[in-house]
């Protein structure tokens, strides 16, 4: 871009999000980029001007593309880079009413938001709808475009890995999808000898509704779930005048990457020795967190981890869980906590009655939303048990009880066991099947690749260490996105890369939760004081 002259910047809202995630402004204007403007607002004609258009190869954005040269061009000329493959049908539209004034027409493979070191995002929080809803017209496509997101993430992390799923979940169907894709887009590559050596590992919401549930007491999760935090910007009062202040919560900021995965107990204890710029910052965010707790989190988080857990802190078995959930429901919390309550006491049940679960709807008093709870079947969690002998069942849970842990954070998400099983080669195949093939680097071979044929070895073959990429469909949590970086520092041989449609927090599953039983166009949100 750089041999072109001062020239003007055209992003989509995705483009602008994956920008803004890995550059500043002075960095575009190092590559002579002086003016940055939104493909699909109304903007004034600069004709002498160059324009680079970044945006998404969909039709909205390419019908936003024509406008801009018909009937008469707003700019000098086009340069034109897709963030993936853009179909054919589209190319042609475009070529055939602009292509004199395109210069550059690339497709550069980089449809995915890297939001940290080892987290990604596909930036689509609509998706969970139209996988999960009954009333969902356009799940085909919705996978088809995640598919087509997972493997630009592939292609830039240089991966062609073994593609993995759950046996008769939502993410088969998935799997295949990006197995193809993958065989595709390898079948156009220049090294004929690529080796299969990094798994993906693909999971549904299902797999763990009990995690993004939880009051989490690690830094970051309790900071998203507690604290109105929008696009990664921490609002807080300064000292000296009571003003507000914003921070951004990102990967520049040194101290939040060391404390962001650490229990709020010992984000308080390091906090008074630590001397850097940032500190007025996290002192402020620990000191609101630690109000919260004190306040109501942690009444909430005993009951919350004995029916998480199935045992008290003391590792006694809990016999009957509604003991747990009553002092929950008789305490004045508010009711979107008395709701994941209800919903944590069910999951541990597998399914409640009819009956009971009314009686429970009644007491939390939401006879008119008891979408919130019911609308979970919709994923293929049980809400209503069921007799049948094909029940749910559980993930088998590793045992940790030689691991020290808070007594109020003794849960570990069902992630974590998953990928310190790959690490260990010890997920069962029959339970997790591949899509086409095991990579040679897990299988403890050098085993020739089903799809492809290999001549010889390379020197890259033999690179130390391998990759396990997991994405989640549906969500992922910010305590999943902490046992990536866990996983990783403990097997230092295989780094763990986390990625979803989209982050969670407790309360944005909920309304996501609740919308799934909505007709189209009768989307709903939960209000800031009431659920």
């Amino acid at each position: 871009m750089s041999n072109l002259s001062s020239q003007i910047l055209i992003l989509d809202h995705f483009t602008t999000r994956l920008l803004s995630s890995c550059c500043k402004m002075s960095d575009l204007m190092s590559e002579d980029i002086t003016i940055v403007e939104d493909l699909h607002k109304n903007r004034e004609p600069v004709p002498e001007m160059k324009a680079i258009y970044f945006m998404r190869p969909t039709a909205e954005c390419i019908d936003a593309f024509i406008n801009d040269f018909k009937p008469k061009a707003k700019y000098k000329a086009a340069y034109v880079f897709f963030t993936d493959y853009c179909p054919d049908d589209l190319f042609d539209k475009m070529k055939k009413n602009c292509a004199k004034h395109i210069k550059v027409c690339k497709e550069i493979n980089i449809s995915f938001l890297p939001l940290e070191a080892q987290v990604f995002s596909c930036d689509n929080a609509e998706a969970f709808k139209s996988i999960y809803s009954p009333n969902s017209k356009d799940r085909d496509q919705t996978l088809e475009m995640i598919a087509d997101q997972i493997v630009t993430l592939c292609a830039t992390l240089d991966e062609y890995p073994g593609v993995r799923f759950k046996k008769y979940s939502q993410p088969a169907c998935l799997a295949e999808l990006v197995d193809n894709k993958l065989a595709r887009h390898y079948e156009l590559d220049d090294n004929p000898n690529k080796k299969v050596r990094a798994q993906l590992l693909i999971v549904d919401r299902a797999l763990d509704p009990v995690s993004p549930i939880l009051h989490e007491l690690t830094y970051q999760a309790m900071a998203y779930d507690l604290i109105q935090i929008k696009d990664n910007t921490y609002e807080y009062d300064t000292l000296k005048d009571g003003s507000k202040k914003e921070a951004l919560l990102n990967e520049e900021d040194e101290l939040w990457v060391k404390l962001r995965h650490m229990h709020i107990a010992e984000v308080t204890g390091l906090m008074f020795p630590i001397s850097l710029p940032q500190k007025t910052v996290h002192l402020s965010l620990a000191e609101d967190l630690m109000n919260h707790y004190q306040k109501n989190v942690e009444k909430l988080c005993k009951a919350e981890q004995d029916l998480a857990v199935g045992a008290d802190a003391e590792g006694q078995k809990v016999k009957d869980p509604m003991r747990t959930l009553l002092p929950v429901l008789l305490h004045p919390h508010d009711t979107t906590d008395k709701i994941r309550a209800v919903l944590l006491y069910i999951f541990s049940l597998n399914g409640t009655t009819a009956e009971n679960l009314n009686k429970l709807i009644q007491h939390v008093k939401i006879e008119d939303e008891r979408g919130y709870i019911l609308n979970w079947e919709h994923l293929g969690v049980p809400i209503l048990s069921t007799p049948s002998m094909f029940s749910f069942r559980k993930q088998s849970r590793r045992d940790r009880s030689d691991e020290e842990t808070y007594k109020v954070s003794r849960w570990t998400p069902v992630i974590k066991d998953l990928m310190e099983d790959v690490v260990e080669n010890k997920l069962e195949v029959k339970d997790w099947p591949y899509q086409s093939e095991c990579p040679s680097v897990w299988n403890g071979s050098r085993a020739v690749s089903a799809r492809q044929k290999h001549k010889g070895s390379s020197p890259d073959d033999l690179r130390s260490g391998s990759r396990l990429i997991v994405f989640v469909l549906g969500g992922v949590t910010y305590s999943e996105m902490r046992c990536a970086y866990e996983v990783t520092h403990a097997n230092k041989s295989c780094e763990v890369i986390i990625g979803s449609t989209h982050i969670l927090t407790p309360r944005s599953l909920l309304e996501d939760i609740y919308n799934l039983g909505k007709q189209p166009m009768e989307s709903f949100s939960i209000e800031e004081d009431k659920p």
